[in-house]
């Protein structure tokens, strides 16, 4: 007879629908279908990018909306205060910030220097995807969440206060990492104002029309018509928003994945060992700070999962479409949909095989 933990991740799995179980099959073929575009229909790279938002191609501004303001309307903002009032919530959180803000972009930077000394364009790219916190593939880390057995409402949380913190803190920590302590080649390229003006677009939109969404529907029509009728109607553009964004950014890169193949190679080395290095030191760490299975699991796989639309798009803004940097980026998740899908089950059967209760 299976005991309560596996009871409760095996209803977590059953409880979802069948778009959401395989959602590493829909990203991967997402991510061949691009591919095959760029490289069999020449003319859809071109058309891509013809048309600017933020210096960022409209297609792909589009599907960076369209897929983090579902997850941001899931956030129960009106319950905040009283979370927060919690001295438990203030250690988790503090925890999580400690982990996404500087024990995973070091690592990354360190990363960088180690796997690729002799290409500052690429190592560019890497700093810039550790510096993008788990938000836009929020809609991954919730699925890998849910299926761990997390706490997803918690991961809802965690993906709140980093949309917050990366307003503030991605432009100032690039500046940082890739024009002060690294002095990259064209480090000058690097303006604070594009950075900001990208991570305030692409987070910023999303995160208010959410707040006025989900207070405005609640008001008019009522706490259980936004729950059980909006939110539901809504909740499956996340992902089509997901998806298509993956098809998009392959297709625009899809020439240069293939045709760079050692290139993408190199770059995989070093996010290979990022996802694990973190997501094991961050479950471990969990373990020592007294935190339940639910919450070590949601922390781990949040440290373990990065904004790689955002490093993209900024990466596209500051060094263009083409350029090593975009290239880099969109690496990412070539190598995290599979990494973090074989985490999930890690950590399941850690959490099984040591009887972790919350």
């Amino acid at each position: 007879m299976p005991n309560a933990p596996a009871a409760k991740k095996a209803s977590a799995f059953k409880s979802l629908g069948w778009l959401d179980r395989f959602l590493a099959v829909w990203v991967l073929l997402a991510m061949v279908l691009g591919v095959l575009l760029g490289n069999f229909v020449p003319e859809v790279g071109p058309a891509l990018q013809r048309g600017k938002f933020v210096e960022v191609s409209i297609p792909i501004a589009v599907g960076l909306l369209v897929m983090m303001y579902p997850i941001l309307c899931r956030v129960q903002y009106e319950t905040l205060h009283r979370v927060f009032s919690q001295r438990g919530t203030w250690k988790q959180i503090g925890f999580s910030v400690v982990i996404n803000w500087i024990v995973a972009p070091c690592l990354m930077f360190g990363l960088a220097w180690a796997f690729l000394p002799d290409k500052s364009e690429l190592r560019v790219g890497l700093i810039l995807v550790g510096l993008g916190r788990c938000i836009a593939m929020a809609t991954q880390v919730l699925i890998w969440t849910s299926l761990a057995g997390g706490d997803s409402d918690y991961c809802a949380i965690l993906v709140a206060v980093n949309s917050v913190l990366q307003i503030v803190l991605f432009a100032p920590m690039a500046i940082l990492f890739i024009r002060v302590i690294s002095r990259e080649p064209g480090a000058a390229d690097v303006s604070y104002s594009a950075v900001a003006t990208s991570v305030a677009v692409f987070l910023g939109i999303p995160l208010g029309a959410a707040v006025c969404t989900r207070f405005a529907l609640r008001a008019i029509a009522g706490h259980e018509w936004f729950a059980n009728v909006f939110m539901r109607y809504l909740a499956p553009w996340s992902l089509i928003g997901l998806l298509y964004t993956i098809i998009v950014l392959f297709a625009s890169q899809g020439r240069q994945v293939v045709h760079q193949i050692v290139a993408v190679v190199r770059v995989a080395a070093p996010l290979l060992v990022y996802f694990v290095a973190i997501f094991f030191a961050t479950l471990w760490m969990s373990h020592k700070a007294g935190f339940g299975y639910k919450l070590s699991a949601t922390q781990s796989l949040t440290a373990a999962s990065n904004n790689f639309e955002l490093a993209i798009a900024v990466a596209v803004a500051t060094y263009g479409p083409h350029s090593d940097q975009a290239l880099a980026a969109t690496v990412g998740p070539l190598i995290e949909v599979p990494v973090l899908l074989l985490l999930v089950y890690l950590v399941r059967w850690i959490g099984n095989r040591r009887g972790w209760r919350d």
